[in-house]
């Protein structure tokens, strides 16, 4: 999950509620993490043969929130509330083609053939949290969605490829810009990924655009996001009423992957593989 970034949207989302502090995480620490990480990415294996036309959103989060209730865990998103937004209902982010994120799991919400769909996962284990997302095909889609999602995963990994001691947070968003530009597809501005352990959204702030050389210098022990968000057209987003899901603007298609990353001497950790 993310939060916002720019002026025109910071009122809306999780940004108030970040630490300003940046954390530098212990080894202890990052075992936890990387404990959390692994649950995170078990989830979405889980979730994933569930993901068939006919099923509804409803029915995937309530899959999620028992397996994380059998696993010991217990979910991030649920009941959170942070200033200017009503308590969010699901214990998973279930966002539809033109959903950017933050799609709220319905009983009425029933996929269909063609269909592409983000879930995005943070399970809490032993007060650490593991945040995770993926874009599933549902059925047969578009030539144009399978390359938006398709771009969309290997633009993340380009930024991931990045982290290492030394470099910059630019190096991240340049890398993943780069790649999304040149696959035809707008990077989404508004939304970043987020620095997260004990709490769910902390320092740094990563953008997924922006230029080489330039922001946070990264260290080793820094455990961030990596979550980009590639639109088929126009990068802008609208809020719907809910105050939670965001769409395009243009109605048209968005994908989004999500790994959180540990900065490590030799360079980067995925931690929910």
């Amino acid at each position: 999950m993310n939060h916002q970034n720019l002026l025109s949207l910071t009122a809306n989302l999780a940004q108030p509620s970040i630490n300003r502090g940046l954390v530098l995480l212990s080894a202890r620490e990052m075992d936890k993490m990387r404990r959390v990480g692994r649950l995170a990415a078990n989830l979405l294996n889980y979730l994933e043969p569930m993901v068939q036309p006919g099923v509804s959103t409803q029915t995937l989060n309530d899959e999620a929130a028992a397996w994380m209730q059998a696993h010991g865990a217990i979910s991030a998103t649920l009941g959170y509330a942070p200033p200017g937004h009503p308590p969010f209902t699901g214990s998973i982010c279930t966002s539809i083609n033109e959903v950017v994120c933050h799609g709220i799991p319905n009983s009425k919400q029933i996929l269909r053939d063609g269909d592409i769909i983000n879930i995005d996962v943070t399970p809490i284990l032993n007060g650490y949290h593991g945040d995770t997302s993926r874009t599933f095909l549902v059925g047969q889609v578009s030539a144009t969605a399978k390359k938006l999602v398709e771009a969309t995963q290997e633009s993340m990994m380009r930024g991931i490829a990045e982290i290492k001691p030394g470099a910059r947070i630019g190096d991240i968003g340049a890398a993943i810009q780069e790649y999304a530009q040149a696959s035809g597809f707008s990077v989404v501005r508004d939304l970043v990924g987020h620095g997260v352990g004990r709490q769910f959204h902390m320092e740094p702030q990563v953008p997924h655009y922006g230029k080489r050389g330039s922001g946070l210098k990264l260290r080793p022990g820094m455990v961030f996001t990596v979550e980009p968000m590639l639109n088929q057209g126009t990068y802008d987003l609208k809020f719907l009423p809910d105050r939670w899901t965001v769409i395009t603007k243009d109605k048209k298609l968005s994908a989004q992957f999500e790994h959180t990353v540990a900065v490590t001497e030799e360079g980067v950790e995925i931690l929910t593989l």
